[in-house]
């Protein structure tokens, strides 16, 4: 960097720096603190009471036909679906419960098989965690069934199940369809709701948006859009994907998403124009919003102000084509198809899916680390007498779990939930009476984790624990004597998977989020070069080419957003590790918010553009990507960010439609610079 003073940049909605605040010599780290910070995330009151029926009925049944140890397993079974029920729409749902069950009864079959068996068993369960962790690699559904496959092995190789060797599965499987059941007994009434309120979502997203821009809260709401968009897509188009013939009602859905675009395209630059948009604007996507809800059709009723400058025509423009799209009767055949692309069928995915997770070393990387650490664990119980010893395995499973969160502030928040939890299983066993009151208490207990689980890790714990310790329990009749040994191998399973899934581990050290933000780089350098291609500037009169390069623009658009979104997760994640990868991430964090910036500043450009501004010429294009694929060398090279500052933009382009994208490459470039 050079000596010359440059004047401070700070992008708006970002704070000033302040000075750092005196530390307390006793305080808590501020990673641990982030961690037992609850959410603020609504309760999910119907998921609270299905939890609360689906865990107690199967030990009411139980009781009642003097079987308690069956109706413990049911519940054991329907604890899984429970935990796994986290989707909106149905058919996710579906896929989110059954396909982990039909793996975790392959678990509990396999530990089932090798119980009892020594060294046997330690053999087994270090296979069956390698072939985990490599399976939740593959994506959400594929982490949960890892997830659950481990565990029920652990818990097969270390209690002693009803024979024969079928019966867990088979009850297991019972309880976790027992909560499908209970899930789906509102799809007659609720079938489509999750995915219109989805895309209904996008619109009141992009209206708060709409409402911020020009103002420092724009690129909170810009964010909160593109998870919107994220999310409303993932419903659509897992859909469509097992949808086969023509859905009026989805390519209706799937043509008022679609239609949304062109307006979130035009938010940036509304934004960038320093000027409020007319309240009637956000109040118009409002009530679009609405009718998309209600499934309103008619007439369009729009009052809106004449627009001013090319960004508010833009947004008029869009504005005034949505409104027609949502309000018409029959989907727009213009704009039902998906311009990201039909999935492919479910055999080519499962198909790349599995090739991909081969030859990833990530995939490869956490499936042996997994399987070191669930080694360490049950060769340790096997050599020393732990008592029930499955809980170490079962600690080892849920703290690493990368996908999951911060590997060393889980195992920290996971030694202090479980602590929490068993203060209260302690009081539920040695106050309350076994037999019927495991009804009533388990219905309590069972509805507390659904509850707990939306406000954080530790607070998952915390109602999870004495769930499972009144159901071991009742399998084998310890009562009170269960809580002490459960604290200890809690902390034996966070110790190890510490010492060996985390402090041995090199990348757990040196953290690969500089690539990972380099990657994004260079594709927003890939979507500059595609908003401005030279077919777009030179053959307007090709209608072909025309419609082409929009569709390409757009498939560029989806991708580096979800992309930046990703990043900014993994980003998030980075900061409650403690340092040094928590340090660097935070060292970090302005140019995420950069980056964000100069995607946003291009596809304010390109909106200029296609509303009379002129376009850049081929040469400015080309100087613009070369900086910024020099930007993602620099971020590949750097280790030590600086301040943002700002340099004037080149001699020339003061005038440009890209010179506030010079500025904001300007400022990045900053970012990426060492001392």
């Amino acid at each position: 960097m050079t000596s010359e003073r440059r004047t401070e940049h700070i992008p708006p909605g970002q704070p000033r720096a302040r000075p750092a605040a005196r530390q307390i010599p006793l305080a808590p780290p501020a990673w641990l603190l982030r961690g037992l910070r609850p959410s603020r995330a609504p309760v999910p009151w119907a998921a609270v009471v299905r939890a609360g029926i689906a865990m107690a009925t199967p030990l009411a049944v139980g009781f009642a036909l003097d079987e308690p140890e069956y109706g413990a397993l049911v519940s054991m079974g329907a604890l899984s679906g429970v935990i796994g029920d986290t989707a909106d729409a149905y058919r996710m749902r579906i896929l989110n419960i059954a396909v982990p069950q039909l793996f975790g009864a392959v678990g509990v079959a396999l530990g089932t098989l090798v119980f009892g068996h020594g060294w046997l068993a330690v053999g087994a369960l270090t296979l069956i965690a390698l072939v985990s962790g490599m399976i939740s690699s593959i994506g959400t559904v594929a982490s949960v069934s890892g997830l659950l496959l481990l565990l029920n092995a652990a818990v097969g190789a270390g209690l002693p199940l009803p024979k024969p060797w079928w019966t867990a599965p088979l009850l297991l499987g019972a309880g976790g369809l027992f909560v499908l059941a209970l899930t789906l007994l509102g799809w007659p009434l609720r079938g489509r709701q999750p995915e219109r309120a989805a895309v209904a979502a996008c619109y009141r997203s992009l209206a708060d948006a709409l409402e911020a821009a020009g103002g420092p809260g724009y690129e909170e709401r810009r964010l909160e859009v593109t998870q919107a968009l994220n999310q409303a897509y993932d419903l659509i188009l897992g859909r469509r994907a097992r949808v086969h013939g023509r859905n009026p009602s989805l390519v209706r859905m799937l043509a008022q998403l679609n239609v949304l675009i062109p307006l979130v395209d035009a938010a940036p630059a509304a934004h960038l124009s320093g000027r409020p948009l007319p309240p009637e604007v956000p109040a118009a996507v409002r009530e679009l919003a609405r009718a998309v809800e209600e499934g309103r059709t008619g007439e369009p009723d729009l009052e809106l102000p004449a627009p001013y400058g090319p960004s508010q025509r833009a947004i008029d423009t869009a504005l005034r084509h949505a409104a027609a799209i949502v309000h018409r009767e029959d989907a727009d055949p213009y704009n039902a198809d998906d311009r990201l692309g039909r999935p492919a069928a479910l055999r080519d995915r499962a198909r790349r899916a599995v090739r991909d997770m081969v030859l990833s070393g990530a995939s490869w990387r956490y499936g042996l680390r997994l399987a070191l650490c669930i080694g360490l664990a049950q060769a340790l119980v096997s050599l020393v007498p732990v008592e029930r010893s499955y809980w170490v395995a079962l600690t080892v499973t849920f703290v690493l779990k990368p996908d999951f969160g911060s590997v060393f502030s889980r195992a920290v928040l996971r030694a202090l939930g479980t602590a929490g939890g068993l203060v209260l299983a302690a009081a539920v066993l040695s106050e309350v009476p076994r037999g019927w009151w495991d009804v009533p208490v388990m219905a309590v207990l069972a509805a507390l984790i659904p509850a707990f689980t939306v406000k954080g890790y530790a607070f998952q714990t915390a109602a999870i624990t004495p769930v499972i310790l009144l159901l071991s329990d009742q399998l084998n009749h310890q009562g009170f004597d269960l809580i002490r040994p459960r604290l200890l191998d809690s902390l034996i399973g966070c110790a190890i998977t510490l010492v060996a899934g985390y402090l041995l581990w090199p990348e757990s050290w040196h953290t690969r989020i500089g690539d990972r933000l380099a990657d994004a780089v260079e594709d927003s350098a890939r979507y500059v070069e595609r908003a401005f291609c030279a077919a777009d500037a030179t053959d307007a009169d090709a209608d072909a080419d025309e419609a082409a390069a929009r569709t390409a623009r757009l498939h560029a658009r989806r991708r580096i957003y979800r992309e930046l979104s990703g990043v900014r997760s993994e980003f998030q994640r980075a900061l409650t590790e403690p340092p040094p990868t928590g340090a660097r991430a935070a060292a970090w964090w302005p140019l995420v918010v950069a980056v964000e910036r100069i995607v946003d500043a291009t596809t304010a450009a390109r909106v200029r553009v296609n509303h009379g501004a002129e376009a850049p010429s081929p040469e400015e294009v080309a100087a613009v990507t070369a900086e910024l694929r020099g930007l993602a060398e620099g971020v590949r090279t750097s280790s030590t960010p600086v301040e943002v500052r700002v340099a004037p933009p080149p001699p020339g382009m003061e005038d440009s439609v890209l010179a506030p994208l010079h500025q904001e490459i300007a400022a990045a470039r900053a970012i990426a610079t060492e001392h």
